[in-house]
């Protein structure tokens, strides 16, 4: 979630995060092949690539960061992860890679699964992780992990729910020697939210996006 990433402890520089005023919901993290042999790093990718989705990456796959443009930051998440999925059928070009991550954005459009559910972005009510379980559960599967961060009062906030997906993107249980696509075991800012802990769902704040309640 932009709002979670701008607070991070980590990256808690008020100059340099922003969530453009188009964003509103949830953005993508990225899509990352989980047991990739190689990649094909010096697969070039041009801003050509993906004028055609080029309006809807910056509603969904924004960069946050000011001092990193657009197209940069889309590079970067094709060269060290898409360039890794494209000798997989579907995903061997800039384009057809980010196509799929975008349908998979609509697909799991977590917002609308916990909006449906009563549980929407407050400054004030607390929620258990099994709630949003108990409600994603359905859509994304029981291999995935709702993850959080820690604001500047050390409370737990929501972060990202990281969904596993088997090569022919569904999800469910991974066939023996399918890659697979998701998560993996690729580091994270955030954590495993605590069962135990209420987390907070932070609105977000375009003006002052490290602090989301004023």
């Amino acid at each position: 979630r932009p709002v979670s990433v701008c607070f991070h402890q980590s990256l808690y520089k008020e100059t340099q995060c922003t969530i453009p005023e188009n964003i509103s919901s949830w953005t993508i993290h990225g899509l990352w092949p989980l047991h990739a042999q190689s990649c094909c790093t010096c697969w070039p990718i041009f801003a050509s690539d993906l004028q055609e989705v080029e309006e809807e990456l910056k509603e969904f796959w924004p960069s946050l960061l000011k001092t990193k443009p657009y197209f940069h930051f889309w590079k970067e998440e094709w060269l060290k992860h898409g360039s890794c999925a494209a000798c997989v059928e579907g995903f061997n070009s800039p384009l057809k890679y980010f196509q799929i991550c975008l349908k998979l954005r609509h697909q799991f459009d977590l917002y609308k699964m916990l909006a449906d559910a009563g549980i929407t972005p407050s400054c004030d009510r607390l929620y258990k992780v099994a709630e949003l379980q108990q409600v994603l559960l359905p859509h994304v599967g029981d291999r995935h992990e709702i993850q959080c961060v820690k604001d500047q009062q050390d409370r737990q906030v929501l972060f990202q729910v990281k969904v596993q997906l088997t090569q022919n993107l569904t999800v469910g249980c991974s066939h023996h020697g399918d890659g697979g696509l998701g998560p993996g075991l690729q580091p994270s800012l955030g954590h495993p939210c605590p069962p135990d802990a209420p987390l907070y769902y932070l609105p977000i704040n375009h003006q002052e996006p490290w602090r989301p309640c004023g």
